[in-house]
């Protein structure tokens, strides 16, 4: 009987998580769906998924459901797909620390608690794939949006790292620049932002005026420039996982794609005059 292969995903409640979840369940893939929310796991159960709760900033909730795990598939895992993460518009000055550390221990910090418990799993199996869902803003700095950047940035110079150290265990550490994509992002993202951010008080309020609140009150169906629908990020997941020999990086949007190069071609000043209008 041939193997089924594993994997766990995080952030599956919504957007890139969700539609990868059920596009690799019914490619044959053994999925573990995983939500922040128990509710969202109880409504991705309903829908066919095994699904368990695990939140990126809850080191007894990744080890829970890393145990869980283990035990229903014999002691295997043969991939993992870091995608739980969320951002806030913000100018740096007007960020609140809390915030920062927040969005630092979703993003960046939860990822490593969970790859430094699948390393020895996938070790003794011989390999693995080890995927993380980084950003354009993982490539190229854009204003107002300094915390996201920051955790984006930490984690491609992360897993730039692991796919060093990695190698010669046969385990592929991979990062997906997904870009504009279809999902609440934008939602949850008014929602932090209206809970810890005093834009009122800021120096730059009229930039949040002009920049920030209009976006916000944009119609939810309203589409940005370039974006994808999510199955655009599954797309390229697949062919992370399932390459003979995966790249290091799988680009999605054309922001992506211009991002990417404008950092490698462009002079620093002329890539600044250009993400400066973006």
């Amino acid at each position: 009987m041939s193997h089924q292969k594993s994997i766990l995903i995080t952030g599956c409640s919504s957007g890139i998580g969700y539609d990868a979840a059920h596009t690799l369940a019914r490619n044959g893939w053994r999925v573990f769906a995983t939500c922040r929310a128990e509710d969202d796991c109880a409504r991705l159960r309903g829908e066919g998924l095994e699904s368990l709760r695990l939140d990126h900033r809850d080191v007894a909730s990744i080890e829970a459901v890393l145990l869980e795990i283990l035990s229903r598939t014999g002691g295997t895992l043969d991939a993992v797909f870091c995608n739980a993460g969320y951002g806030v518009p913000v100018l740096a000055e007007d960020l609140p620390g809390h915030v920062l550390r927040d969005m630092m221990e979703t993003n960046f910090f939860g990822v490593h608690e969970i790859v430094r418990r699948v390393i020895p799993v996938m070790r003794a199996q011989g390999g693995g794939r080890i995927v993380n869902c980084s950003s354009t803003l993982g490539l190229s700095a854009i204003r107002w949006r300094a915390p996201y950047v920051a955790s984006k940035f930490a984690l491609e110079g992360y897993t730039d790292t692991l796919r060093l150290e990695l190698a010669p265990d046969d385990i592929h550490a991979i990062l997906i620049e997904p870009g504009p994509i279809t999902s609440n992002f934008r939602l949850n993202a008014k929602a932090q932002f209206e809970a810890h951010i005093d834009w009122q008080a800021s120096a730059s309020r009229a930039g949040y005026e002009a920049k920030i609140l209009p976006r916000f009150d944009r119609d939810i169906d309203a589409k940005d420039p370039f974006e994808l629908p999510a199955s655009a990020v599954t797309a390229k997941l697949i062919r992370a996982l399932e390459a003979k020999r995966p790249k290091p990086r799988y680009l999605v949007t054309t922001p992506t794609y211009v991002s990417y190069w404008a950092r490698r071609l462009l002079p620093t000043r002329l890539a600044d005059w250009f993400l400066a209008k973006a």
